[in-house]
């Protein structure tokens, strides 16, 4: 009966996981702060919406506010006053992209740190899934950047626009960043089911 207990001890720290090494842990624990700012950064800015100033015009994703001399800025939420060709309807689709891009990437920043906390036989796949998560709101925050470009095309100036803007844009870029970083660290790493050799 000795010999068995010592059998069965020997046999569950033989199917014990490895530990996962600082530097693994570090690289996914800044991918899930960067991932957190971002979401911050493109929330901010999409519930703010004011991405362009062009001479007495501001155009934003829910209002257009014109200012006169020293008059407050007059703000309309029809950007059919705007007076650009598929302002309206465009602008619907930008927002929308930019609503279900924090959208995905809530959920995949939730899966990245899901992954983490419970080391389980699917953890891996719940990081995978969550980098997936983050690229997917990448293609689609991009999309509606590039949507508001050329909508405006004929008022935009690299001055012009706003620090909204510009929000959207770092939050764009590091939702693609920590994608492909969290891609490729769970490439490179091994998987944390195996069984760690005694």
């Amino acid at each position: 009966m000795y010999l068995y207990g010592i059998f069965q001890a020997q046999r569950l720290l033989g199917q014990r996981r490895p530990r996962r090494s600082f530097f693994e842990s570090f690289i996914r624990t800044l991918i899930i702060v960067c991932s957190a700012l971002a979401v911050v950064l493109s929330s901010v800015s999409i519930c703010d919406g004011h991405w362009l100033l062009a001479e007495d015009h501001l155009f934003g994703l829910w209002h257009f506010c014109t200012t006169f001399n020293e008059t407050g800025p007059q703000c309309f939420r029809d950007l059919s006053q705007a007076h650009v060709p598929g302002l309206a309807v465009g602008m619907v689709l930008v927002r929308s992209g930019g609503a279900l891009a924090v959208v995905a990437a809530i959920f995949g920043l939730e899966l990245l740190m899901v992954s983490q906390v419970c080391e389980d036989l699917h953890a891996r796949r719940k990081w995978a899934l969550g980098s997936i998560l983050l690229l997917i709101s990448f293609v689609l925050s991009a999309a509606g950047l590039l949507g508001f470009v050329i909508l405006l095309r004929n008022q935009v100036t690299l001055i012009g626009f706003t620090l909204m803007f510009w929000c959207q844009f770092t939050a764009s870029f590091l939702f693609f960043l920590n994608a492909i970083s969290g891609l490729h660290v769970n490439s490179i790493t091994p998987p944390w089911d195996q069984p760690r050799k005694f």
